[in-house]
């Protein structure tokens, strides 16, 4: 099994890096986290997975190991390829995908391109605990932090603002401090719609 990959960074996409290592280009797919995490240097190491399907074998590239593991873990879900788990971590960084799955986000798991309501309950039925486990993710404060959050959000969204606008303005305030009240959350967002 190949884990990591190190040497010269020959292409960059968005999509997918070549990587020559000792003469031989290896392609591996990556996610649009780790594109933007990589810099321009030649010099590159990325965490890899290879996936071994009856077709074809195909390198994925990680620039963390968590977002491997994140990969790994979401790719043991019934119904969830390597595809849509790379389009996952392309929309969300690991920490969110994490977040998402502990707190049981059902609506922002769904919110990625080809995961239904099914899938999203799935990935949170089969994952939840690991995540917990493997992750050292304290519940109680996940908990605590959706509903204030979630209330927050209603709370704007009967004062008529757009929900996904609100979601990107509390994101922001709960980057920087993410025990936030409900009430100081509704303010402060207020200031940024």
């Amino acid at each position: 099994m190949i884990t990591q990959i190190r040497g010269r960074l020959v292409e960059k996409n968005p999509t997918y890096v070549v990587v020559d290592c000792a003469g031989v280009g290896y392609m591996l797919h990556i996610s649009l986290q780790t594109f933007s995490a990589l810099s321009d240097d030649e010099n590159v190491r990325l965490f890899a997975h290879l996936s071994v399907r009856e077709d074809a074998h195909t390198l994925y590239g990680f620039i963390s190991k968590t977002e491997r593991e994140v990969f790994k873990l979401l790719i043991s879900v019934s119904g969830v390829g390597p595809s849509i788990a790379r389009t996952m971590l392309s929309s969300m960084s690991s920490e969110e995908v994490q977040n998402a799955i502990a707190s049981e986000n059902v609506t922002l798991i769904q919110s990625v391109k080809g995961i239904g309501l099914k899938t999203a309950q799935r990935v949170i039925v089969d994952l939840k605990d690991k995540i917990l486990k493997t992750f050292d993710i304290d519940e109680l404060s996940l908990n605590t932090n959706n509903t204030n959050k979630e209330e927050a959000l209603s709370a704007l969204e009967v004062l008529g603002f757009n929900r996904k606008q609100s979601e990107k303005a509390i994101a922001v305030i709960l980057k920087d401090s993410p025990n936030e009240t409900v009430e100081l959350l509704i303010k402060k967002a207020l200031k940024n719609l």
